[in-house]
C-alpha cells in the first residue's frame, strides 16, 4: 500500500512540473506538441462540393451539394456543415448533421 502511495505522489508532481512547464516557458508547447494545422483560407464560405462521392451522388439527383468549415471558440476544432440544394430553384432541401472534426497537430 505504501508503494501505491508513492507512486501518486510521483505522478502528482511529474503532472504539476509538466503543467508548470507547459503553461510558463515560451514556445514549450509547441515545441513538445507542435503547432495546429493552420486555418483555410475558406473559412465560412459554402463551398459546392462535385468532386466526392456524396457530391456526384446529389448532382446525379438534382441536387447540389454544399459544404463549409467553421472554426470553433477556442480555435481547437472544425465544424462541418453540409446542406443539399435544389439545382433549379436553389432552395434548401435537407441539411446533414453538423460533424466536429479536430484540428491537427502538424
Amino acid at each position: 500500500m505504501l508503494y501505491v502511495f508513492l507512486l501518486l505522489i510521483a505522478a502528482a508532481g511529474v503532472a504539476a512540473y509538466l503543467l508548470f512547464v507547459f503553461m510558463h516557458v515560451p514556445g514549450a508547447t509547441k515545441e513538445r506538441l507542435g503547432e495546429l494545422e493552420p486555418v483555410p483560407d475558406d473559412i465560412g464560405r459554402w463551398l459546392v462540393d462535385t468532386e466526392s462521392a456524396e457530391g456526384q451522388k446529389a448532382s446525379s439527383q438534382g441536387l447540389l451539394r454544399e459544404q463549409r468549415l467553421l472554426l470553433q471558440e477556442g480555435g481547437k476544432r472544425f465544424i462541418k456543415q453540409v446542406r443539399y440544394r435544389n439545382a433549379e430553384t436553389r432552395e434548401i432541401v435537407r441539411i446533414e448533421p453538423e460533424e466536429v472534426i479536430p484540428r491537427r497537430r502538424i
